[in-house]
């Protein structure tokens, strides 16, 4: 009995350290981008140390909300060279006059494109706390790998803003 109870202990534990694995390769399967935090911060190494100057690469800003709040990108286009930093910045109002908890989900047109977009630094990576009627503008610091297939001339970045946790909150 005890040996099968430490069976079932590894097997479980055997299981529970393979989702994370399965997690990321189901994510990466379906284009779905949850785990970009992690990512990027682990991709801070030499990709970015060659700007490919022979090519041009427009990238292009959108702003979708579900909640009471104005977001919008600042400049609606860039043009970078591969490898080039680049930094844009969203508004984001809070027209309540409540406190708002929110956060900004990223998705990437064409879906290739998505692995060749390295975010720095964004306001995506962690929830937003807005102040009632609070207006701030949030930054997105990028570069575009330069193995970015050639055919790729444009990636539109889009961002949906909502917020987190409002069903349990009262007014």
């Amino acid at each position: 009995m005890l040996g099968k109870l430490m069976l079932a202990a590894v097997l479980m534990f055997g299981f529970g350290y393979s989702l994370v694995p399965l997690y990321k390769k189901i994510c990466e399967l379906t284009g779905i981008n949850v785990l970009a935090v992690q990512e990027t911060l682990n991709d801070v190494g030499p990709s970015n140390t060659q700007v490919d100057t022979s090519r041009t690469v427009t990238v292009e800003f959108d702003a979708n909300t579900t909640g009471p709040w104005r977001f919008k990108p600042v400049v609606s286009s860039v043009q970078v060279h591969p490898g080039e930093m680049a930094q844009v910045v969203y508004e984001v109002v809070n027209t309540q006059g409540r406190a708002m908890d929110a956060q900004a989900i990223p998705s990437y047109a064409p879906q290739e494109a998505a692995q060749y977009f390295k975010k720095m630094e964004c306001f995506c990576f962690k929830q937003q706390t807005l102040a009632p009627n609070e207006a701030r503008q949030m930054p997105v610091s990028f570069y575009v790998d330069p193995a970015l297939p050639k055919n790729v001339k444009t990636i539109t970045l889009s961002y949906t803003f909502f917020e987190v946790g409002a069903a349990g909150k009262g007014s």
